[in-house]
């Protein structure tokens, strides 16, 4: 399908058009301090006109005075939490009549629809994918409601301070498969949106819209804008080469830098829970006090925190340094050699969010600086 163009006063009838086909509309919203993933009823509800600052340990948000719907970057919290939700009911059991009789729970998955993915978030999606679906422990609930998704994706034409998806070869331009592709453009004459088809149910929703046919101009500006994304990442102090990351790591497992930033991390755990790729979960059991009742609950868990890796005898990581080098040492090498690709995106939510500024891609580059002969 040829590029179209979208105005911008006709958004609404994509929200309105992907409702219509029975999908629940998740999209950027202000929740009074932070631009966060929610339900969209309505274009009124998506967040324009706002934009984030963001740093280490930084996060604000401030007028952009121009009416961009998507001017902004990533949400503060990650698509995961919709596909794989933080907590849920895995069974229920209760004894009754001297039986013990199970009650395993199943949900009916509804259709969703994510308006406004950035392209590190597809590739985080991606991620998640070869875990929950692609592994050999395949998660039924994340599939159901994998299967059914729809994406509109957007491409930035802005990156935060924090971004650095140009280092890790995800971004900003969106290059893995959408259903819809969105690129905002403002310039002085007019407000709209360059649309690409992806995919069939993407092209028979792009059928209901009133759009017309994009010019050479028009592309180029959108094509402009997301080369100036690229571009401050590139020449921001954040941009580093991220080829060879893998070995790096491996032959500095006893880095003096580790101990540098073990001084710092909290063991939080705010990274994990941002982070749009993680993916560890604990499960608990509980019962009420007749005994008759016993419930069986699974929910996000993170690697930083001390009782995540015990077994018999201990925990296995024990000190705030083993946990952090686990932590990153798994997200840039390990996780390559169990899935094939590296667990980072690049999307700065780690960077942001830790409460005392520690930084990945500093980290990063302190240890490269220390590998140096």
């Amino acid at each position: 399908m040829r590029a179209a163009i979208l105005a911008a006063e006709h958004l609404d009838l994509l929200i309105q058009a992907l409702r219509d086909s029975g999908y629940l509309v998740i999209g950027p919203v202000r929740d009074e301090l932070a631009i966060v993933y929610d339900e969209i009823r309505s274009v009124r509800d998506l967040s324009q006109g706002w934009l984030d600052e963001q740093e280490k340990g930084h996060y604000r948000l401030l007028p952009s005075g121009d009416g961009r719907y998507f001017g902004h970057t990533v949400a503060a919290n990650a698509w995961k939490k919709f596909l794989n939700p933080p907590k849920r009911l895995l069974w229920r059991a209760r004894q009754h009549n001297g039986q013990l009789q199970f009650m395993p729970q199943s949900e009916d998955a509804p259709q969703l629809a994510f308006l406004g993915v950035r392209s590190c978030e597809l590739h985080a999606i991606e991620i998640q994918d070869a875990v929950f679906v692609h592994d050999q422990h395949r998660d039924e609930v994340y599939s159901q409601r994998r299967q059914s998704l729809f994406t509109v994706a957007v491409n930035c034409t802005r990156a935060a301070a924090t971004c650095f998806c140009a280092s890790m070869n995800t971004g900003p331009e969106v290059t893995l498969p959408s259903d819809l592709v969105l690129t905002e453009v403002l310039d002085d004459a007019s407000h709209y949106f360059l649309v690409d088809g992806g995919s069939e149910r993407g092209r028979n929703i792009l059928a209901t819209l009133p759009l017309r046919a994009a010019t050479s101009k028009q592309q180029a500006l959108a094509k402009k804008g997301i080369e100036s994304a690229r571009q401050q990442m590139q020449t921001g102090p954040r941009f580093f080469d991220s080829a060879g990351i893998k070995e790096l790591l491996y032959r500095n497992l006893e880095s003096p830098a580790w101990d540098e930033v073990a001084d710092r991390c909290l063991s939080c755990a705010n990274c994990t829970l941002a982070c749009p790729t993680c993916f560890c979960s604990a499960v608990e059991d509980t019962t009420d006090l007749t005994g008759e009742h016993a419930e069986r609950w699974q929910q996000w868990d993170s690697c930083f925190n001390g009782e995540f890796s015990y077994i018999h005898g201990g925990s296995v990581r024990q000190t705030t340094r083993s946990r952090y080098r686990q932590w990153m040492t798994h997200k840039l090498a390990s996780w390559i050699d169990q899935f094939g690709h590296s667990g980072c995106v690049g999307c700065g939510r780690c960077i942001s969010w830790c409460p005392v500024g520690i930084d990945i891609t500093e980290q990063l580059q302190a240890i490269q600086q220390a590998d140096k002969p």
